[in-house]
This record gives C-alpha cells, structure tokens and sequence, in this order.
C-alpha cells in the first residue's frame, strides 16, 4: 500500500483518533517474549480509542488474574476442535498441549464494519493470516539485540534460567523471520517505540 492509498484522518475530537474508511485495517503485531509487545500494544490502544482488540481463544485454564473475554477467551478442548472443524479460526496452533486461535468472524465483522483492529500474534499465527489478509499491516517488534533480550528477561525475574535460554533461542528463530514482516520497529527506548508505533499505524487512517 502506498501513501496515495492511505485513508485520511477524520477524527473530529482531539485525542480520539478514528479512521474514515468502509473496511477496517488489520494491524498484526508480534515481538519475542520480552520485547515489550503487551505495553506497546496496550498504548496503542489507549492512543486509538475507537480500534478493536482481538482475543485469542485457548483451551488452557485461567491463570491467576486473568479474566475470559479480557485476557483470552476460555474454551472447552472439544469446542475448539469442533472450530477447527468449522473454519471457525483465522488462525490456530497447539502450543505445550494447549490450543489458541483467533476468531474468524470477530475479524470479518470487524472489518466490514469499516473498524480498525489489533491482533497480538506470534510468527507462526501471522503467516496464517497473511494467507486469509494479505492486506493486513504486520508490525514486528525487535529488541536492540539479544544480550540486551537476555538483560530484559532476567530483569523481570519470572523466568527461571532453563525457561529464559529457551526464549531467547526461541527469539532468535523469529527474528529470523523479521523480513515476512511490512514494519519492523526496535524497542531500544520504550517511549520512543511508542511513538513510532502511533505514528506508524496513524499512516493508515
């Protein structure tokens, strides 16, 4: 897409920035553990107030803190098989036993209705929508550099030492991949990323 196809801003009210287009943007986002994705996400979403969040389904139990609907939507290993069956998923992998995908029919309603949405997906989930919209605008998150992923990931102190050596090589195999991605941005300065990422998706509206 270039910039004669951008949508023009219309937001009327200062600090609700909208689009003015008959079918939605899809802006998928993916990043390393640890490369600051949540927060990023969680500003652009605070930036743009009228987008959708997309929620990935997953037949793991709740963690402590987490709320169905708001962190994931909790279903049944048998409902999610029979989604399968249904080509109710845009997306799905089985990942430690346990399933996650993204609803198809949130996407399509979402985006027929002309609203922006923010999907929050790993390597693997992003080429399979990129086979189902290959319009979407796909945004990867990058750290510096490993060493400083490393730093990052022992500095939250969630991880044990096995548990971090195994995101880091996990990191290392999706920045591999960073070329399939249309944006790549480098979360060397929190706020600074930030910004690009706002700036960056206000492009498209």
């Amino acid at each position: 897409m270039n910039e004669q196809e951008l949508c023009p801003n219309s937001s009327d009210q200062p600090g609700t920035p909208r689009c003015n287009h008959n079918w939605g943007h899809l802006f998928v986002v993916s990043a390393p553990s640890g490369a600051g994705k949540t927060t990023l996400c969680r500003a652009v979403l605070e930036h743009f107030t009228d987008m959708l969040y997309s929620v990935s389904y997953t037949t793991r139990s709740p963690r402590e803190g987490e709320k169905n609907a708001i962190d994931y939507h909790f279903i049944s290993l048998e409902a999610f098989k029979n989604g399968i069956i249904d080509r109710k998923w845009a997306e799905w992998a089985e990942v430690h036993g346990h399933y996650y995908g993204t609803s198809a029919e949130f996407l399509d309603k979402g985006l027929n209705a002309g609203k922006d949405i923010l999907a929050d997906l790993d390597v693997q989930g992003t080429i399979q929508i990129l086979a189902r919209y290959p319009d979407c605008i796909t945004i990867f998150i990058a750290p510096p550099s490993l060493e400083t992923l490393r730093h990052r990931l022992k500095s939250r102190g969630l991880d044990s030492a096995a548990v971090i050596e195994q995101r880091l090589h996990n990191a290392k195999d999706e920045m591999a991949q960073k070329a399939l991605y249309r944006h790549v941005i480098v979360n060397d300065r929190l706020e600074t990323a930030k910004k690009q990422l706002i700036s960056l998706i206000e492009k498209y509206c």
